[in-house]
């Protein structure tokens, strides 16, 4: 196996283990994040919501490596855009991070609140809730906002030099549309991000990834369709 039969395979990895890690740590949140008491069940299941911090963890390590693991390839045809596909890829890895820290500090305060002799439940709901906004918004502007911009720049470079076969990218690039056109809705409390609409609208983004990692990993990059 060459070099770039590794590198087509390691960024096709990357992007089923992104996907994974991703919906493994949302599932692991659930008693911090869609509780009626976060203050209290975060703690009951500290372990829990640690192990989904670690797989968010994962995640952005992933999806910085599928940028970076690409760039070599999208440089050749376009420097300008592969440049801005790491950059907003990166963006999106620090929103994400953004929202780990939110989840954790959630975590800190509920045993805070557990331990706490004559706790002033107000106050420290209060605060509970701006940390889970906090998420909530990481949650949208990471994994929709920024995840459509990065898509439609590689899709584009992919469409236009024929690294990989066109009903790809062009998938790729109509997911990123709608991917960040549910972003917008949802800022504008059209709909909330974890509904039927929400989940429609990501769906075409999701399935662009699942195809290029298998086709990444199975056939590699069409190195000869490059120019020089």
């Amino acid at each position: 196996m060459n070099s770039n039969e590794k590198a087509a395979k390691m960024a096709g990895v990357l992007f089923i283990l992104a996907a994974v890690s991703a919906v493994a740590g949302l599932l692991l949140y659930d008693p911090i994040l869609n509780s009626t008491d976060p203050l209290i069940q975060g703690p009951a299941h500290s372990n829990q919501v640690i192990l989904g911090a670690v797989m968010e963890l994962i995640l952005v390590g992933s999806a910085v490596g599928t940028s970076i693991t690409m760039f070599p390839y999208l440089r050749r045809y376009n420097e300008t855009l592969a440049l801005g596909h790491v950059l907003f890829r990166f963006l999106e890895a620090v929103v994400i991070t953004v929202g780990i820290i939110s989840v954790l500090a959630l975590l800190t305060l509920g045993r805070e609140y557990a331990a706490a002799a004559a706790p002033d439940p107000a106050s420290f709901y209060a605060s509970a809730a701006s940390l889970k906004a906090v998420h909530d918004w990481t949650f949208l502007l990471g994994p929709n906002f920024m995840l459509g911009i990065n898509t439609m720049l590689y899709s584009y470079i992919f469409y236009k030099s024929r690294l990989v076969p066109r009903f790809i990218p062009i998938l790729g690039m109509t997911g990123s549309v709608l991917v960040f056109l549910c972003a917008l809705l949802v800022m504008f409390g059209v709909f909330s991000q974890l509904s039927v609409w929400g989940a429609l609208l990501a769906l075409p983004v999701a399935a662009n990834e699942m195809i290029l990692a298998v086709w990444l990993i199975r056939k590699g990059f069409n190195l000869s369709a490059v120019p020089a």
